[in-house]
């Protein structure tokens, strides 16, 4: 299995960590990339051949997600992009799913890449199967790759402390909404791209954890949860993106054919 060692991203982790803790809330697009992210001039590889679309979630933006990630796909040799979008991920669901699709194509014209990977967190993983299911993201996108994504919403009425006229973005993402109900219409996958869900039985916010997961074969999904593979691990919602082992995990989906390999075992923390 082709991946880095678990001391390089944990030093990578290590290094950058602080600045996240540093930053304060998001209260508007950062204007700025996350380190490693957004080289327009970056090719693509043979060995890398799809370039990796950072999304970040509710109430975020792209430097305070993916600030410890961003670098370390860059330094796996990825053609890194990411993107703020829809007022910090308030706005409906759908209407940033349609700001996702004119970004894809901009990272693919730039790269020359026939399909990108997403890599999302939270509403950032589950958004983009919008795009990918109702707006031609099925034909764009190789792997998309949710860490503790809210496919199936979360029945926690204090996941989101904020009303719909707020954030749209919140009541859309509760189990029982109308834009739930349309997304998983009809199957929770469609074909074409591969699916990777990454959770952990300690998230608050989108709950049951297990609501994170997708139904669909094994050849194009696969939801794996942080604590089967490491059961000392206490990581929750909002910090998953910056786990070593989700890191590993994220790796381990992209350098494979395929969703990541449903036993695969990564370097754990503790």
């Amino acid at each position: 299995m082709r991946r880095r060692s678990f001391s390089l991203f944990l030093a990578s982790a290590v290094a950058t960590l602080t600045a996240v803790i540093a930053l304060p809330p998001a209260a508007g697009a950062s204007e700025v990339s996350p380190p490693g992210a957004n080289d327009w001039s970056c090719k693509p590889t043979k060995d890398r051949p799809e370039p990796v679309i950072l999304v970040h979630g509710t109430f975020e933006n792209m430097v305070k997600n993916w600030t410890v990630l961003s670098p370390q796909l860059a330094d796996a040799g990825y053609c890194v992009f990411a993107l703020d979008y829809g007022d910090n991920a308030t706005a409906p669901v759908a209407d940033s799913a349609a700001e996702l699709q004119p970004f894809v194509d901009r990272v693919l014209k730039a790269t020359g890449a026939r399909k990108a990977d997403i890599v999302g967190h939270s509403q950032g993983g589950m958004m983009p199967r919008y795009y990918v299911k109702f707006l031609g993201g099925d034909k764009r996108v190789d792997d998309l790759i949710g860490i503790v994504p809210s496919n199936h919403g979360t029945t926690n009425p204090l996941a989101f402390p904020t009303g719909a006229t707020v954030c749209p973005a919140c009541a859309d993402q509760m189990a029982d909404s109308a834009f739930m109900a349309e997304l998983n219409s009809g199957g929770d996958t469609v074909p074409g791209p591969h699916y990777t869900v990454i959770t952990t039985k300690y998230d608050e916010v989108v709950t049951p954890y297990t609501s994170a997961f997708l139904d669909g074969p094994r050849n194009r999904v696969t939801n794996a949860t942080l604590q089967d593979t490491c059961p000392l691990n206490t990581i929750e919602h909002d910090q998953a993106p910056n786990h070593p082992e989700v890191a590993q995990w994220v790796l381990e989906a992209l350098e494979r054919r395929g969703p990541a390999d449903p036993g695969f075992q990564p370097d754990c923390v503790v």
